[in-house]
């Protein structure tokens, strides 16, 4: 669990990284909603060995709420597959130029405009839309699984039917559910009780 700044959040994900076996020969993959502080946290906690990925899913969303203006003819189903291909054939500036013509007048608010917020969105990540690379290499294009990691490491424990927490009690809870999930159990436990 993040707590405290970004800076702390970042130190974290590299700490956590390297319990996990990252090192210098090893290259980090990181997933997500296309969050700038993510973005600048991998790029200055990994560098040259880390990337980072917009979540296919989410910029499917961005291109979703796009389609009614841009589709024409064809179904919105399929020209957000249409998208879709393209963005994971490389083409992502193809994907960006072909909403140009559709973009909304500036005049109109952002959150009547999902053709600019889509452009906009895409145009200022450019870099984070690199699906090619990701799928040649194996590597997940989505950060589904590890978003539904809460179902079986939270809420399996945190929502037991009757059970209420106190907020300091839920955070411990957690705190623990996730240790066991990341295989860390056994190390807090050897190093609380050494401190003992």
């Amino acid at each position: 669990m993040f707590q405290g700044t970004v800076e702390d959040a970042g130190q974290m994900l590299f700490d956590t990284a390297c319990q996990a076996g990252f090192g210098r020969g090893t290259y980090l993959h990181a997933v997500g909603d296309g969050a700038v502080w993510i973005d600048r946290q991998v790029a200055k906690q990994f560098g040259a060995q880390g990337h980072y990925l917009i979540d296919l899913f989410h910029v499917c969303e961005y291109l979703g709420a796009a389609a009614s203006g841009c589709a024409g003819d064809v179904s919105k189903k399929n020209w957000l597959e249409k998208q879709k291909a393209l963005l994971k054939d490389g083409q992502a500036q193809n994907v960006i130029d072909g909403l140009k013509p559709f973009l909304e007048p500036e005049a109109e608010e952002d959150s009547n405009a999902p053709v600019r917020a889509c452009h906009r969105y895409l145009s200022n990540r450019i870099g984070q839309l690199d699906y090619p690379s990701a799928l040649a290499k194996g590597l997940p294009v989505g950060s589904g699984e590890i978003e539904s990691a809460h179902r079986y490491i939270i809420q399996e424990r945190l929502k037991l039917p009757g059970a209420w927490w106190s907020p300091d009690n839920a955070r411990n809870m957690l705190a623990l559910r996730v240790l066991r999930g990341n295989n860390q159990w056994e190390n807090y436990w050897r190093n609380n009780t050494e401190m003992q």
